[in-house]
């Protein structure tokens, strides 16, 4: 189960910094985390080692973890969608500044 919540959480992180990494790295990520492909399969896609692909998807994954430690978008999103699910649940409009508060 680890390893499901660890793709799930890189794919979050992913949809959130994408364009802040390198086209290499975007297309073995998304080759590996989307499409399911080992290793050797994009390795032997890009004439590459499968090391190197290993390198690049940990950097990556560094990359990913990094941008949301120093930007928090991804827990500024979840935070939205708490507040906001929340109000829709209770009609509580005084969250609302809670919500405006996220942006400050």
């Amino acid at each position: 189960m680890e390893a499901l919540e660890k793709k799930e959480g890189f794919n979050r992180l992913f949809a959130f910094y994408e364009p802040l990494l390198s086209e290499r790295q975007v297309t073995y990520f998304k080759h590996y985390y989307h499409d399911d492909y080992s290793l050797a399969e994009i390795a032997a896609l890009y004439n590459v080692s499968r090391n190197a692909v290993h390198d690049q998807l940990k950097t990556c994954e560094s990359h990913l973890l990094d941008y949301e430690n120093k930007l928090g978008l991804l827990k500024l999103y979840e935070q939205r969608v708490t507040l906001i699910d929340t109000i829709k649940e209770t009609k509580d409009l005084t969250l609302l500044d809670d919500l405006r508060k996220l942006d400050d």
